[in-house]
């Protein structure tokens, strides 16, 4: 099985001048702490909402502030042509439970997240790579 079977492809992408207060509002509204941030269709970074709030806001960042400013660059990525394995054993050993998912041509396509994988798979791999990630 390949990431692109089981990415999200409906993903909400934060452009660079966006401000952190209307991600944060769009991470409300959607119900998600995650967005790949990128200039056309390429991916430049990601931004959490603990990013926002810690990064951010902690510092007394005014809420118009461009997203850019706080963003996580050269994030870990998976390749829509990735194996199963491959990818949930990468999200394990770097602790990450969302990557953003490039094609063959390093456009954003997707974002793959252990929940995708839990509720789509039901292999081992998923519980034993949560487990790894949850552990610390």
């Amino acid at each position: 099985m390949k990431v692109r079977d089981l990415m999200s492809k409906d993903v909400q992408v934060a452009r660079p001048g966006d401000s952190l207060q209307d991600v944060a509002r769009r991470m409300h509204d959607g119900g998600f702490g995650f967005m790949p941030v990128a200039d056309e269709d390429r991916l430049i970074g990601t931004i959490t909402d603990r990013d926002i709030v810690v990064r951010a806001i902690a510092g007394g960042v005014a809420a118009s502030a461009p997203v850019v400013e706080f963003i996580t660059r050269d994030p870990h990525t998976a390749r829509a042509d990735d194996d199963l394995k491959t990818v949930l054993d990468a999200m394990s050993t770097r602790q990450v439970r969302r990557l953003p998912v490039l094609d063959k041509d390093d456009r954003l396509v997707g974002v793959v997240s252990l929940g995708d994988l839990s509720t789509r798979v039901k292999e081992k791999y998923a519980g034993e790579a949560l487990e790894d990630i949850s552990r610390n």
